[in-house]
């Protein structure tokens, strides 16, 4: 007793103690909560590969190739990422109708949970952009002017100033962004579909992609007002000057030709 007495008095004895406390309660948690948690996780994935490999054998192989490898009717879809999955099978531009200078957008032909497994097959086959969170594209509370600043500076050479979309060449375009909800829009710029840029975080941050979003909604809300009347397909001053020197001038000429068509009927009565 004496023994075990000094032993407990030792200057290290309250150290090794609380290392056999951890040790024990890290053995325990190792053992019992996350290999059970992590085994399911696994079969989880494992499984929306798996199924996921199903739909696309079946929809996107004869396209992409049979391990998405890509071929002469279709990109490879190596390190695209889930988020682009997300974005070209929930706006249904993939599966492609037919070949063209560019993939419209049409109704889905697939769920969600079709989707997301889609989704977990072709980010298994290299690394990529991840499907965002809510959390990530939800504007709320976003700066709707840094929105403008962004969008106008970025993104309306193609898509005009308030999203209206335009034509580009060789018969190709950029959408009209009515409508579109903020997770597509957010996986559009991180993804780049098509003829768009990508536009990742290093470049965009997630915060000034939240502060486009915002924008686009506050300047297509049915609340929205256009300052100047008519808006004239949102294309801002140059058509608005365009109006005013065909029509303007045009009834300015007419009006002239009027005068003197008149002026002469009168010399010659």
């Amino acid at each position: 007793m004496k023994k075990l007495s000094a032993r407990r008095r030792h200057p290290l004895a309250a150290v090794v103690v609380l290392l056999l406390a951890l040790a024990a309660t890290g053995g325990l948690y190792a053992a019992f909560a996350p290999a059970g948690k992590a085994q399911a996780d696994e079969t989880a994935q494992s499984l929306a590969i798996e199924e996921g490999q199903k739909l696309y054998s079946v929809g996107c192989a004869s396209c992409h190739g049979t391990g998405g490898e890509g071929s002469t009717d279709g990109p490879s879809l190596v390190g695209v990422g889930s988020a682009a999955v997300d974005f070209q099978v929930s706006t249904g531009r993939m599966p492609a109708q037919q070949p063209g200078a560019q993939v419209p957008k049409k109704p889905n032909i697939y769920t969600q949970a079709q989707i997301d497994q889609l989704a977990a097959y072709i980010a298994s086959l290299g690394a990529g952009p991840i499907t965002p969170t809510e959390e990530q594209y939800d504007p709320k509370g976003a700066n709707v002017a840094r929105g403008g600043d962004l969008f106008r500076n970025n993104c309306a050479q193609c898509h005009n100033f308030t999203g209206e979309g335009g034509a580009l060449t060789d018969g190709k375009y950029a959408p009209n962004l009515h409508d579109v909800s903020p997770k597509h829009i957010y996986e559009a710029m991180l993804t780049g579909p098509q003829n768009m840029p990508a536009f990742p975080d290093t470049t965009l941050p997630e915060q000034e992609k939240k502060d486009i979003i915002a924008y686009l909604q506050a300047v297509n809300s049915s609340e929205a007002e256009s300052p100047g009347g008519l808006k004239l397909g949102g294309l801002g001053p140059v058509s608005e000057g365009l109006f005013g020197w065909i029509f303007g001038l045009g009834s300015l000429i007419a009006v002239a030709v009027w005068v003197a068509a008149h002026t002469a009927k009168a010399k010659n009565s």
